[in-house]
């Protein structure tokens, strides 16, 4: 991460939630760098969707994985 990371102040506070906040924070960082490079003409724009299409990809799976739990509906 190139930004200190916000402390996690979700309610209720469980391990799962502090690791998906995480997950979430570093996303975001990824994306702003994906787009200040299409922007720069470093990425086309189809170079950019892509590889936040896997970061949101990556990001549904921990999702699931973190918060969901068994009996839950999938989104």
């Amino acid at each position: 991460m190139l930004y200190p990371r916000q402390r996690y102040r979700g309610e209720p506070w469980t391990p799962q939630a502090a690791a998906f906040h995480n997950n979430l924070e570093e996303f975001a960082e990824q994306v702003g760098i994906i787009v200040g490079l299409q922007s720069n003409g470093k990425l086309s724009q189809e170079q950019a969707y892509a590889r936040i299409r896997g970061l949101w990809d990556k990001l549904k799976v921990s999702h699931e994985h973190l918060l969901q739990s068994p009996d839950s509906p999938a989104s």
